[in-house]
């Protein structure tokens, strides 16, 4: 870079700030999942206990309430043995609240008893459950199916529970006490055990929380200085690369180029001078040595402009990239510079713009083999566009990775540049297919 161009804007580290606002928001959608989650486990395992209460309800109304009232006129229908169990069913059993309906089941699938006088006498098909319980003794509960003929008395109470325990008249003959509960009365039941764990549950969560924000907040500082550090060693490295190139340039300008130069004129002028007769002879010596001087000035003076560029805001962008390509021509490249009239750039932009062409350049130079090479500049918006293309052997992610290990980072650095200007920086290659650089940063 020369003298004059102005100092790089310092790159911004990134916000600690957004950082912890991230890491927070993203905790508490953890602690929501979390919470929804023990929220669904837990009404589960309270409505499997309920539903086990609800079990041992069964068995204590139909074998210690009902049951002690059952006689076996119950079986044959006597009217006074089921005014008797209606009226412990409703004084004792029969709960608006809870539960709706009972029913007595004889082994053959004859309702001997229900609250609901309707149902007595009428014979349906036990299930395989209710058989079961019968054989077997304990108590069964499931959801009831109202589509059944058997309950379309309970159709109008919302989800059921039905509940059914072996229950045995006074000479030993087995019935099948059932009653029916509110479903909305069991989940209520995992309601509240949520509601009395859920304060403890979040409350130990979201001190988790608090604890981990400190310590986020301390992380995200630790790597924001960490990344300061970097930042500011990646621009102590450019601009100590810039200082040496400015100095080597200075050296090479002042010194070498001016004596060659100098001889160069002196040589010339001594060929004009050279007398007669032998003087056709040294006359085209020197002239070889004049032209090879030249040549070997000019060579210098392009070496110059890769070691260290122009004044690019006095001789402009397009005359710069023109001198840059130079060494292309030189052989034998086939190369087109163009910089549209409307790409004015910010000093800054002109540098950065300069920096990514020289590297492709000296890319192509180094390792394409091209023979076309096509430089372009536009300005799109507000970005720059720098497009360097070439129709050399191209190269494949492996061997860029293989250069980078050996050194050759100078894409990384350019992409580094690039990203804290505020721009981006693609390259596209394959074997076979040349190289496209990309290079779009702000334009002002």
């Amino acid at each position: 870079m020369s003298d004059d161009t102005p100092s790089r804007p310092a790159p911004r580290a990134p916000s600690v700030g957004s950082a912890v606002t991230r890491f927070v928001l993203v905790s508490l959608a953890a602690i929501v999942v979390l919470v929804a989650g023990g929220y669904f486990l837990l009404r589960d395992i309270a409505v499997r206990d309920a539903q086990r209460d609800t079990r041992e309800l069964a068995q204590l109304f139909g074998q210690g309430i009902v049951e002690p009232r059952v006689t076996d006129g119950l079986v044959r229908g006597d009217p006074k043995a089921i005014a008797a169990i209606d009226r412990v069913v409703q004084e004792r059993v029969i709960d608006s609240d809870r539960i709706v309906r009972v029913k007595i089941w004889s082994p053959d699938g004859r309702i001997v008893y229900s609250d609901q006088p309707e149902l007595i006498g009428q014979r349906y098909t036990l299930g395989a459950d209710e058989r079961g319980v019968l054989d077997t003794g304990g108590a069964k509960s499931e959801l009831s199916n109202l589509s059944k003929p058997e309950n379309r008395f309970e159709r109008g109470q919302g989800r059921l529970l039905e509940v059914y325990a072996p229950i045995r008249t006074p000479s030993g003959k087995p019935l099948l006490f059932e009653m029916y509960q509110r479903f909305s009365s069991v989940s209520s039941s995992g309601t509240r055990l949520l509601k009395a764990m859920a304060p403890a549950l979040i409350g130990a969560v979201l001190l988790l929380l608090a604890i981990q924000v400190p310590l986020a907040w301390s992380l995200a500082r630790r790597l924001q200085r960490g990344q300061r550090e970097r930042e500011a060693l990646l621009t102590r490295a450019i601009e100590s690369s810039d200082m040496e190139r400015r100095r080597i340039a200075a050296d090479l300008h002042d010194g070498v180029v001016q004596n060659l130069a100098g001889l160069q004129f002196g040589l010339a002028a001594v060929a004009d001078r050279s007398p007669p007769p032998s003087g056709g002879e040294l006359r085209r010596s020197l002239g070889d040595a004049v032209a090879r001087l030249r040549a070997s000035i000019r060579d210098l003076r392009t070496l110059l402009v890769e070691i260290h560029p122009p004044n690019l805001q006095a001789e402009g962008l397009e005359a710069a990239l023109s001198d840059l390509v130079g060494p292309l021509s030189a052989h034998g490249i086939d190369v087109k510079v163009g910089v549209a009239e409307d790409a004015a750039l910010s000093p800054e932009a002109e540098a950065l713009v300069f920096r990514a062409a020289q590297e492709a350049t000296r890319n192509v130079l180094a390792h394409a083999g091209a023979s076309t090479v096509r430089v372009d500049v536009a300005r799109e918006g507000p970005l720059a566009r720098l497009v360097v293309q070439d129709d050399g052997r191209g190269f494949d992610a492996g061997e860029r990775a293989e250069r980078r290990e050996d050194g050759h980072v100078g894409l990384e650095l350019l992409e580094d540049l690039a990203r804290h200007a505020g721009g981006s920086l693609a390259v596209d290659s394959h074997p076979g297919g040349g190289t496209r650089l990309v290079l779009e940063v702000p334009a002002t």
